[in-house]
């Protein structure tokens, strides 16, 4: 989060920056996360052969750039553009934005319990950083198991609450996907109908709201089960009943099945 960020950038780091202004000679960005100024040479924009700079950067656009040098007495900052790969962009982008939005639910939190931001984050940072990684990383468990994770690691209650009933409102954890294989086979007349409701016994059963099962044939008698959840205990739960359903119902029908967990 921009709150504990040092004063200035450390030479091999991946930074956000927001271009401000082009010249012949390179682009001149400010790092978002620290509100200082740095020079990305042409020389840095590609490896290839740069006719017109424009044509990789552009005045307002935003960034992922790697910081070459720092001369904290000139106050220059180094940047380069060639030397980012489109995976370390893309996880940039992605941290940096997680964290800008750790920071405004932290404040909606500092705002609702009424405590200055600063000394909320004094309270909550190191031990959240600590045992879950970062802020969103415990808001995001808050969201998923409510506050006690977060008075398990130390915070106080009130706060705990705050930030549980806040990251609830305010972020959809991502879905966990788990996979399995049924083998259902049935000798008898009409074994193929005996199977299709074995597997429709397993898509029927009761399972937490936007938990989704699919089923579908591989190659017959066996037949995947995916099971798409907020939580993997209630994943693991959920893949668990829907075979025992399926196993069930073909048992009964006269048929045998058995179920294997997927990687």
């Amino acid at each position: 989060m921009a709150v504990k960020k040092a004063e200035w950038p450390e030479p091999g780091e991946l930074v956000v920056a927001s271009v401000q202004k082009i010249t012949d000679y390179g682009a001149y960005a400010t790092l978002d996360e620290y509100g200082k100024e740095g020079l990305l040479h042409v020389s840095e924009v590609s490896s290839g052969w740069v006719r017109n700079i424009r044509e990789f950067v552009r005045e307002g656009q935003k960034t992922v750039l790697k910081v070459l040098r720092v001369n904290t007495e000139k106050g220059h900052i180094d940047l380069s553009l060639r030397r980012v790969s489109r995976h370390e962009r893309r996880e940039k982008i992605l941290a940096w934005k997680r964290d800008r939005k750790a920071e405004s639910l932290l404040r909606s939190v500092s705002e609702k319990l009424e405590i200055p931001f600063e000394e909320l984050y004094t309270q909550t940072g190191a031990t959240v950083e600590e045992k879950f990684g970062g802020i969103y990383e415990a808001l995001e468990k808050a969201a998923r198991e409510g506050p006690d994770p977060l008075i398990e690691a130390g915070l106080p209650k009130n706060i705990a609450a705050a930030m549980a009933e806040i990251a609830k409102d305010k972020i959809r954890p991502p879905m966990i996907k788990i996979k399995g294989l049924l083998e259902l086979q049935c000798m008898q007349p009409n074994g193929i109908i005996r199977i299709k409701e074995a597997l429709l016994s397993a898509q029927k059963i009761e399972k937490p709201k936007d938990t989704r099962i699919r089923l579908y044939a591989v190659a017959a008698p066996k037949y995947a089960v995916e099971v798409l959840a907020e939580d993997y205990k209630e994943a693991e739960k959920t893949i668990q009943k829907a075979a025992e359903a399926a196993i069930k119902t073909i048992t009964n029908a006269g048929g045998t099945g058995a179920f294997q967990r997927g990687k």
